[in-house]
């Protein structure tokens, strides 16, 4: 009986046991189930905020980027306005100077500004380039009136004993060292009729007609001679205040205009050293050092 009631009891214990691991084992499966939602839960959590964090920041970089491009903006109508002028200059310089070089750099500098989304400096500094090549090509523009006007102006025919012949000839070299436009004409008054050829202040050249007759390389050099003294004279207040002038050429233009010629490719029979052609290279552009 003892037996009996003891085996009984081990059953009973042993269907209690199975119970209670088989409870154990489900919250274990719970407690893992539970563990693995909260990462879950934290991880998305953890993103969620990331996300916001990101956009936070893209939105941010969003308001910076439209800050910067507003002030890009507002400079750029002056530059447009620049553009426009230029863009009348080169209109008025049509038929009478080249500006090719102007052009191309106008159009690069225009690139430059359109390409701009950040710094309006750069946008105004292109306005000032632009403004600067407007310069450029009017100041161009206004010598080429002047010299029109001075031809306009020059006294007597174009030609006389030499003939029309003798002065295309003459005319074809003055052109070939750089004075198309320059006012040209015959004449015999030049020192006396003693000069083959002289310059007036007025912007005019002179010559006598038997330098139609001389070699091209004489022609030529007699012509950027003459040429270099209309340059001397666009520059003559500052040209004999120099003290370099005076002291590299002893204030004489002629000894200058032999240099100017040089450096310009047409020698004469007077020599000049590297530092008066140095120097004599900048009247050309108008430049006294």
């Amino acid at each position: 009986m003892r037996r009996r009631a003891v085996a009984v009891t081990l059953a009973v214990v042993a269907v209690v046991a199975a119970g209670v691991y088989a409870k154990a084992a489900t919250l274990d499966e719970q407690r893992r189930d539970l563990v693995t939602q909260v990462i879950e839960v934290t991880t998305q959590a953890d993103e969620a905020e990331a996300r916001a964090v990101h956009l936070a920041g893209m939105i941010a970089l969003a308001d910076d980027e439209s800050a910067e491009l507003e002030s890009v903006l507002e400079v750029r109508p002056e530059f447009l306005a620049e553009l426009e002028a230029l863009s009348s200059a080169f209109a008025e310089a049509e038929g009478k100077v080249d500006v090719a070089d102007e052009r191309t750099a106008a159009v690069s500098t225009q690139q430059t500004v359109l390409a701009e989304r950040e710094e309006p400096g750069v946008v105004v500094a292109a306005t000032a380039t632009i403004r600067a090549l407007r310069t450029e090509v009017d100041e161009e523009v206004a010598g080429w009136e002047r010299v029109q006007a001075a031809s306009s102006a020059a006294p007597g025919p174009k030609w006389a004993a030499g003939g029309q012949d003798a002065y295309a000839r003459v005319r074809a070299a003055l052109d070939r060292v750089g004075g198309g436009g320059v006012g040209l004409y015959e004449s015999s008054s030049c020192a006396g009729g003693s000069a083959p050829a002289c310059a007036n202040s007025n912007g005019y050249i002179k010559f006598r007609a038997d330098i139609a007759t001389w070699s091209d390389g004489r022609l030529n050099w007699a012509m950027a001679h003459e040429l270099a003294h209309i340059h001397q004279f666009r520059v003559w207040g500052s040209l004999n205040a120099s003290a370099a002038y005076q002291s590299l050429f002893g204030g004489d233009p002629e000894f200058l205009a032999n240099c100017m010629a040089l450096v310009r490719g047409y020698a004469g029979s007077v020599g000049c050293d590297g530092d008066q052609q140095a120097w004599a290279s900048g009247i050309w552009v108008g430049a006294v050092r």
